[in-house]
């Protein structure tokens, strides 16, 4: 702020050149006050202590890496209930945001993604929670434009689904029936192209985990732990930061600061974090094991994922999903330089690390550790988001339930027995990228995957151009629809006809799929 002094210079003040104040005797001064808004608490119970019954949270991390676990743990302890809470998912069952689900005290989840959280799908299809599931990357826009004070945007991701249409289940009964059911969204036509109308989301607190903060509340996130926290804190009245450790003002660079400190009002200093991991994974040492036996499970995998591998291209920026299409990465050929963008804020992401190179800090979009490659960069997930829906990702390679002949993709949810969430899927899927789905050609009986209409509730609608199964490739094109481009060794056209109930045309360069 300025301060006005009169002919008495303040020692303490820096004064503005004689240019700028000209021959006035009065000058304007720029104040040295420390005042500030961020108070630091000696623990996490009286950082929460006027957190009540009812209130919104808006909570960050992604899995459990970058999670408040001590402001958490405080709120478990001090009992508050009707909670609604919004975080992309809620940890796992004994462990983040899955404690507070197992005590009753959340009664809405808004999330991206139920993932193996046992409890959390359990209470949501028996009717005990409500969840509102959303987009991970509208989830993280729709936060940002909360603390932008922008009440409402248009985005694609979406459209033609379930979020958009409306009628997707936030509340089941007892009996399984839809007691409360999303909303139909706004659509407009922009450019010649689809969008629907999500509105901004705000709360009473954040809840947010950070590496460093100094005295005046500016926050330093590390490595992946960044995620939802920053999007999170500029969307509520209150932030309420946890950190690792607390610097003196001036010992972070400006230029090095993630979070300013006007979007912190109060900070605890954090000791001993568990920091769990939810899906330890290291790089696998070849010990000369022989391959896995043809037709096994195995080597189905490893047909689809090597066949995957070719989709790459040197330099292409890709996003890869969880499973099979993650494996793909894995037979990147060394001369060949893929950029692998994580939606959870990764680009530049390397292979699985050595086991005494593990970091809970740097996790993949499956939850997995991984390694950051030279010239990588890590950002919060509402960046990572708009490098997808801006058209700016080249590939995206992702699973699927089912597909239609017309590019339909359904991969989120059988309702009433699975619920796994969209997750990001639905973000790439209707952004500009190329994508391509791969999966098993059937499901469990030999039932068909790719259909004439999907029966699934989509992800996205013709949104899919290549299909790679362990039997076939297929491309998808706008005129011709479903078109048989590539077969397995010693598989038939009839042998792809009698697994797949979708109409589709054979190449007349139908030729042996390949396999890098």
């Amino acid at each position: 702020m300025l301060a006005r002094q009169c002919l008495r210079p303040w020692r303490a003040a820096l004064p503005l050149s004689s240019a700028t104040l000209g021959s006035s005797s009065c000058q304007r001064l720029f104040s040295t006050s420390s005042a500030q808004r961020a108070k630091f608490y000696d623990n996490a119970p009286d950082a929460v202590s006027d957190i009540r019954d009812g209130s919104k949270l808006l909570v960050g991390g992604f899995g459990l890496c970058g999670i408040p676990e001590k402001l958490i743990l405080a709120l478990r302890d001090k009992g508050v209930r009707d909670m609604t809470v919004v975080s992309n998912n809620a940890g796992i069952d004994e462990w983040g945001l899955g404690l507070m689900l197992r005590n009753r005290q959340i009664k809405r989840m808004i999330s991206s993604y139920v993932g193996e959280n046992e409890e959390f799908a359990r209470q949501f299809l028996t009717g005990e929670l409500e969840v509102e599931l959303t987009p991970q990357g509208t989830l993280a826009e729709r936060l940002r434009a909360g603390g932008a004070g922008i009440p409402a945007f248009f985005t694609a991701t979406g459209y033609g689904t379930m979020i958009h249409e409306g009628g997707s289940p936030i509340k089941y009964t007892s009996s399984g029936e839809i007691d409360i059911a999303s909303k139909e969204r706004e659509a407009r036509n922009f450019n010649g192209r689809n969008y629907i109308m999500e509105e901004a989301i705000t709360g009473d607190f954040a809840l947010v985990k950070a590496w460093k903060a100094d005295r005046m509340g500016n926050l330093v996130f590390r490595k992946t732990a960044r995620n939802f926290n920053p999007a999170c804190a500029r969307a509520a009245k209150i932030c309420i930061a946890e950190v690792e450790e607390i610097v003196e003002t001036g010992e972070i660079s400006p230029e090095n600061i993630h979070l300013p400190s006007i979007y912190v009002d109060r900070v605890i200093h954090g000791t001993n974090y568990e920091k769990r991991i939810e899906r330890l994974t290291t790089a696998r040492v070849d010990n000369g094991s022989s391959a896995s036996s043809p037709g096994s499970p195995d080597d189905i995998r490893e047909r689809i994922v090597r066949r995957a591998a070719l989709e790459f291209s040197d330099g292409m920026y890709a996003n890869l999903g969880i499973g099979m299409p993650m494996l793909a990465s894995n037979f990147i050929p060394p001369n060949m330089t893929v950029h692998l963008q994580s939606e959870n804020g990764i680009l530049g992401m390397g292979p699985f690390p050595a086991a005494d190179k593990v970091d809970p800090d740097l996790i993949n979009a499956g939850k997995e550790t991984v390694t950051i490659l030279p010239g990588g960069a890590f950002f919060g997930s509402d960046d990572s988001f708009a490098m997808i829906r801006g058209g700016h990702v080249d590939l995206t390679i992702l699973g699927g339930m089912q597909v239609s002949q017309q590019g339909d993709l359904a991969n989120w949810m059988i309702p009433k027995k699975l619920v796994k969430g969209m997750g990001g899927a639905m973000d790439l899927v209707g952004s500009d990228t190329r994508v391509v789905v791969t999966m098993e050609h059937t499901a469990k009986g030999n039932k068909p995957k790719i259909l004439p209409e999907c029966t699934l509730p989509l992800t996205g609608k013709q949104c899919v151009n290549r299909i790679i199964t362990d039997m076939c490739v297929f491309d998808i094109e706008p005129e011709n629809g479903l078109v048989l481009v590539e077969v397995y060794k010693g598989v038939s056209v009839d042998d792809v006809a009698a697994a797949t109930t979708a109409a589709f045309t054979v190449s007349p360069d139908l030729k042996e799929m390949g396999q890098i």
